[in-house]
């Protein structure tokens, strides 16, 4: 069988050229910058999505300050309010029962008294402290708090100088 020479050409072109082909696809599908821009360009889109998402989220979440006449009228929504405990009335503190629950009242910055119900333990000087700010919602005819934080005297006021303002004043 005699082949022709130019078929044996051809394949042999053809076989160059395939393997040209395939060497030249795979130089450019592994070491194309482009790719390797774009991916790049994807991952630096997807970190700053979920930057803005988790900012965007902690902004929603965040609550405000208000009255207790603010809060009861949205009574959905997380807030902190500001006030001073009333001494006059009790404090419902029972460990042994539940440790987990304190009630006490308390008169915000407009004058409003609400009874305040902490689902934690009494904080320690509770009663010691100038203002409180109760975080919560209200419920019903009280105020459901989930945290307290309090503004206990200072330590650096000097009780000699406290003593002649008092003393003073008479």
């Amino acid at each position: 069988m005699k082949s022709n020479p130019a078929s044996k050409e051809k394949a042999f072109l053809f076989q160059v050229r395939g393997t040209e082909l395939l060497q030249f696809l795979m130089l450019n599908l592994h070491s194309k910058p482009e790719n390797q821009m774009k991916k790049s360009h994807i991952i630096a889109i997807v970190i700053i999505a979920l930057a803005v998402a988790a900012i965007l989220s902690t902004v929603a979440d965040s609550s405000t300050y208000a009255s207790f006449r603010v809060a009861a009228e949205h009574p959905s929504k997380t807030y902190h309010v500001v006030g001073k405990l009333n001494k006059e009335k009790p404090q419902d503190y029972n460990p042994h029962a539940d440790a987990n629950l304190f009630s006490f009242y308390l008169v915000d910055n407009e004058g409003a008294e609400k009874k305040v119900v902490l689902q934690k333990a009494k904080p320690q000087d509770f009663d010691k402290s100038e203002q409180i700010v109760v975080v919560g919602k209200v419920q019903d005819d009280s105020f459901v708090a989930s945290d307290v934080l309090m503004k206990c005297p200072s330590k650096y006021n000097n009780p000699k100088e406290d003593m002649k303002a008092t003393t003073s004043l008479r």
